[in-house]
């Protein structure tokens, strides 16, 4: 299984807003980047990711399931731009911050640690156990 991180401007669609919908998908639309589009055409249903919220917050505030295959993104006509659904499935009980993975020596390679504005990045299984540590969650 792989895994994922999802960045959102709260203002654009937060968290809540994700909790919202109540269990159902949320096409995870709008994005405009060769790389980000590249990282969720190679997702699978099932595969978790982290919910990042960016600018202020900067936070992973929960972890979201991909639910739907990528297709074509609904907010446009251009087939060049793509998109996976996503549901909530828990919220993180600490947010873990942008400051708190850099200040983790464990955590160096990850891609939010050096590149920051990519919106769709891997998170390698090894990151992913330690960031649900720092946030205090339990995928048991």
């Amino acid at each position: 299984m792989a895994y994922w991180l999802f960045k959102s401007e709260p203002g654009e669609w937060s968290w809540d807003d994700q909790l919202a919908k109540d269990g159902e998908g949320e096409e995870w639309d709008g994005i405009r980047n060769y790389q980000a589009r590249n990282n969720m055409r190679s997702m699978q249903v099932g595969e978790l990711g982290f919910f990042y919220h960016s600018q202020s917050d900067k936070a992973v505030m929960g972890i979201v399931e991909v639910c739907a295959p990528c297709h074509p993104d609904s907010t446009t006509d251009d087939p060049r731009w793509e998109c996976v659904d996503v549901r909530a499935v828990a919220t993180m009980p600490r947010p873990v911050t942008l400051a708190d993975c850099k200040a983790d020596a464990r955590l160096a390679g990850m891609v939010l640690v050096n590149n920051t504005r990519l919106s769709v990045q891997p998170v390698t299984e090894e990151e992913w156990k330690i960031v649900c540590e720092l946030g205090g969650y339990s995928q048991s």
